[in-house]
């Protein structure tokens, strides 16, 4: 494995994120074979700069050599079901030549240490029950992650409603 490096991420790494963020997207929509999200580089990295500048997202970060190579977006909320503080990993990335290598465990190890040092009760994250996404389904679950139920589901608003 490459010598990776895991750290809470600054509103500095806002670019890097924001290009990992469209790859993501962009690899989600071609498995689903729809365009499902419409990211624009420069509105995302502005977005995320002023994310992380404000504390309102969390992002850990896997640098190999200098370079990004992957991250977990992270969000906290509340909610009675979780008995308290809870995080979802809004999205999770790793850069193709770098999958199978651990460095998504890396990061899912880094976000589970977050977790307890935040005081979450629990770390979720969503991946839709298509088999498309089998394997990032298989990935979590040998994490220690388990099947709750449930589907993502969206409801868009638009400045005008």
């Amino acid at each position: 494995m490459t010598d990776t490096r895991i750290r809470l991420a600054v509103p500095e790494d806002a670019a890097a994120i924001a290009a990992m963020a469209v790859a993501l997207t962009e690899e989600i929509s071609q498995r689903l074979g729809a365009k499902t999200f419409n990211l624009e580089l420069q509105k995302t990295a502005s977005l995320c700069h002023a994310l992380l500048r404000e504390e309102k997202y969390l992002a850990l970060i896997a640098i190999a050599e200098g370079e990004a190579i992957g991250f977990v977006g992270i969000s906290e909320g509340r909610a009675l079901y979780a008995e308290g503080a809870l995080a979802t990993m809004q999205e999770f990335f790793v850069s193709p030549p770098f999958r199978a290598n651990g460095v998504g465990g890396l990061l899912l190890n880094a976000a589970a240490e977050l977790a307890r040092k935040r005081r979450w009760n629990r770390l979720e994250v969503c991946t839709p029950p298509l088999p498309e996404f089998d394997r990032s389904l298989a990935f979590y679950e040998r994490h220690g992650f388990e099947v709750t139920g449930g589907r993502k589901m969206k409801r868009l608003f638009t400045e005008a409603q």
